[in-house]
């Protein structure tokens, strides 16, 4: 059983909420998109927040976590306080999900306004045992984009991006104190979560296919990524004839096949 945790930040730390409930609706389109019912998924929020309507499959863990006062790093903060604030919020939402799952055998933390194919829940049903895999290859998309940007060690740049055997986690671990470096690095980062399973003896697998779009762009974005163009397109590439051929063959067209695969019922 595949089990998507879905960490949703506090309602107070969104701009705009409406926003973030439309993004959150096509992200849970896209999982219930799956081709084997060997799924459930998870959608940690907290208590009072308004979300979207929810199909078979999903169920909704309500915190009563407080704001993450440094969602937003002010012009004085120091980069990793402000990153640890966000890795302590995003962690212990993703631990709350992680504790009230039933029959899990792995887990998938996806971002709220991300999206992941329709074959994982297949795939990893038919890879019993296996420790996990990360995304190497996936994509990444802005709205209303008819391209898609092909882009490998997807698992560096986008927090969709880890399959992982629940027994790989020390649950009895994460119940501890919310400052534990495990609760931020496992659960709070993506970063170093290949890393650490690597030097724990139990590697992950790269993911033989493309495994989830990560979504750039938007008011929302805690990233503060910039649209699909003006990424892929930065002055160095256009200054280079050679890196603007190989980023130009790297752009993929939304086709109808893909918008199945990623978008489920949803249309972009």
């Amino acid at each position: 059983m595949l089990t998507f945790i879905i960490p949703v930040r506090h309602p107070a730390n969104s701009k705009n909420w409406d926003a973030l409930k439309a993004r959150l609706a096509q992200t849970i389109a896209s999982i219930s998109g799956q081709n084997s019912d060997r799924w459930q998924a998870i959608i940690v929020a907290n208590d009072g927040a308004d979300l979207p309507a929810l199909p078979n499959g999903f169920s909704v863990e309500r915190v009563d976590f407080a704001p993450n006062p440094k969602h937003e790093r002010g012009a004085t903060d120091d980069v990793e306080v402000f990153r640890d604030f966000f890795r302590v919020d995003k962690g212990r939402r993703v631990r709350a999900g992680m504790l009230a799952a039933q029959n899990a055998t792995y887990f998938m933390i996806v971002d709220d306004d991300d999206f992941v194919s329709s074959r994982l829940a297949d795939y990893v049903a038919r890879h019993p045992g296996e420790n996990g895999w990360y995304i190497d290859r996936g994509y990444m998309w802005s709205e209303g984009n008819m391209l898609l940007g092909a882009i490998s060690k997807f698992f560096m740049l986008c927090g969709t991006s880890h399959i992982i055997n629940a027994r790989l986690y020390d649950l009895e671990r994460l119940k501890g104190n919310d400052a534990d470096d495990y609760l931020k690095r496992m659960l709070g980062s993506h970063i170093a979560v290949a890393q650490e399973l690597s030097a724990a003896g139990t590697p992950l697998k790269a993911l033989p296919f493309f495994g989830a779009i990560y979504r750039v762009g938007h008011p929302g974005a805690h990233s503060n990524s910039s649209g699909l163009i003006a990424t892929f397109f930065k002055k160095a590439t256009l200054a280079n004839p050679l890196g603007f051929i190989r980023t130009a063959l790297s752009l993929r067209l939304l086709t109808p096949k893909l918008r199945r695969e990623f978008f489920g019922a949803e249309r972009a």
